[in-house]
């Protein structure tokens, strides 16, 4: 057990940040753009970070994607290929990233927030389109098969804004309204969340303390956000959420590179 676990301003501080990333990550999806930097910069190893983030993060997506679900945004028979895919593309990227060094990670984790945050900033925000599921066809079948072992992957890799890139690519992809890509992009982030968790756990990588403490604020804040999303859309949070990952992931960046 790592000493950091016992303390108490520590464990309320990754709890506040967990509440905002679950709230966060429900609406606009990248709720790891804060609780990752903030696991790493409270002195956790980047392999416990990322397995410890893993187990919290699925508190925050299994409430979201139920809340979802219950509200008829997400049709999980429509997506089997998709639950399929990210399942194998999770498991492949955790097990690719626990090959590399604490070391590495340490420099690589920081650029790979920066970049996606910065993507995050720049990409246009999505318009709402068709309000159904697309058809049935051979090409729906490779671009769920794509896209859920691409995205699966890099969720077991490193994770931040996998959310995000589920529903900007599910709108482009299916030309689907942005409450249905946000209902299948929390669903699948479970999915890769998951199934990531029970290979970190395997690998001893997972910090429980700290992580069941995180989930379950991620819980509530996955569910309030869930339900705000549902009725007014993710525009809002976009702002002041950017604003905060560039300052975290910054900070980060010092400190592995100078």
């Amino acid at each position: 057990m790592i000493e950091l676990g016992l303390d108490l301003n520590l464990m309320l501080l990754l709890s506040a940040v967990a509440f905002a990333a679950g709230f966060i990550d429900a609406v606009a999806g990248g709720g790891g753009l804060l609780t990752i930097p903030a696991l790493l910069t409270a002195g956790l190893p980047p392999h416990l970070a990322l397995g410890t983030n893993k187990l919290a993060a699925s508190f925050g997506s299994l409430t979201a994607s139920w809340t979802y679900y219950r509200k008829q945004l997400f049709n999980p028979g429509f997506w089997r290929k998709s639950f399929i895919a990210t399942f194998i593309g999770a498991a492949a990227g955790t097990l690719a990233v626990d090959q590399f060094s604490a070391d590495l990670l340490n420099r690589l984790l920081p650029l790979v927030i920066v970049a996606i945050a910065l993507y995050t900033l720049c990409a246009p925000s999505p318009c709402d389109e068709h309000q159904g599921l697309p058809e049935r066809t051979l090409g729906l079948k490779i671009k769920q098969w794509s896209q859920g072992l691409g995205l699966g992957f890099y969720d077991g890799f490193a994770g931040p804004g996998t959310g995000a890139f589920w529903t900007v690519s599910s709108m482009v992809l299916y030309k689907m309204n942005i409450l249905l890509s946000s209902g299948l992009a929390r669903s699948m982030n479970f999915v890769s969340n998951a199934t990531s968790l029970g290979f970190f756990i395997a690998l001893g990588h997972v910090h429980f303390g700290i992580g069941i403490a995180m989930g379950i604020c991620l819980m509530a804040g996955a569910w309030i956000g869930a339900h705000s999303a549902i009725r007014f859309g993710s525009k809002f949070i976009r702002p002041v959420f950017i604003t905060m990952v560039l300052i975290i992931a910054g900070k980060l960046a010092l400190e592995a590179w100078l």
